[in-house]
């Protein structure tokens, strides 16, 4: 079986955007609530970081288990790993998840201004200066024959999507808008012209909206 390229659990506005503006250190998703976006994976049974019992089962619950299942490697936007631009003043920065990130997994992060890879847990962060085709190869040789999550931002999402590099999308719509901000679609539409897509709603308030290659 082929290795898939999934976009999977990435979240956005109901006017389309996957963040806001102003991303800072304090403010990951810039102007945005990142609640707003995300909540609903957090209040499943299945949310890594959950620490008390309970937490919502079905739907939303089925996607937050997807996401680790048979992912090997992810690829990410630099401003997914941190607020910093241009080259690295340090080496100090690891990340904004401290020292068991969620990945599992080799991480390709994609940067111009490349630096050391490192290695938190089970993690192990590689920074390359890479076209979308190279960098998926190295993820899949990375993966050892499973998956590759492609993480985002959202300009990287774009960027794969325009090379016609994804096979799989998982988008939940969250029912707010953001007026503002990185934005990935004008309408959920705009790619059925390459994928198969069905919405799905759920009752904490998000859309599902799948999406398999044709």
């Amino acid at each position: 079986m082929s290795q898939l390229l999934r976009v999977h659990n990435f979240c956005v506005s109901r006017d389309g955007f996957g963040a806001g503006e102003g991303q800072s250190l304090e403010r990951p998703f810039g102007h945005a609530d990142p609640a707003d976006l995300i909540s609903w994976a957090g209040a499943t049974a299945s949310w890594p970081n959950r620490t008390d019992p309970g937490g919502t089962r079905g739907l939303d619950d089925y996607m937050t288990r997807e996401f680790h299942r048979n992912i090997g490697a992810e690829i990410m936007g630099r401003n997914k790993f941190g607020p910093q631009r241009g080259p690295w003043k340090d080496d100090e920065w690891k990340g904004w998840w401290g020292d068991n990130p969620p990945f599992h997994t080799p991480v390709f992060v994609l940067t111009h201004h490349q630096r050391p890879s490192f290695t938190l847990s089970d993690t192990t962060f590689h920074f390359i200066d890479a076209t979308p085709e190279e960098a998926l190869n190295r993820a899949k040789e990375a993966a050892g024959g499973r998956d590759v999550r492609l993480g985002g931002g959202v300009a990287t999402v774009r960027e794969f999507l325009a090379a016609d590099l994804v096979d799989t999308v998982h988008v939940a719509v969250a029912p707010v808008d953001l007026g503002r901000g990185e934005k990935l679609w004008e309408s959920p539409d705009d790619l059925d012209d390459r994928f198969h897509h069905e919405a799905v709603p759920s009752p904490s308030g998000v859309t599902h909206h799948l999406f398999w290659r044709r």
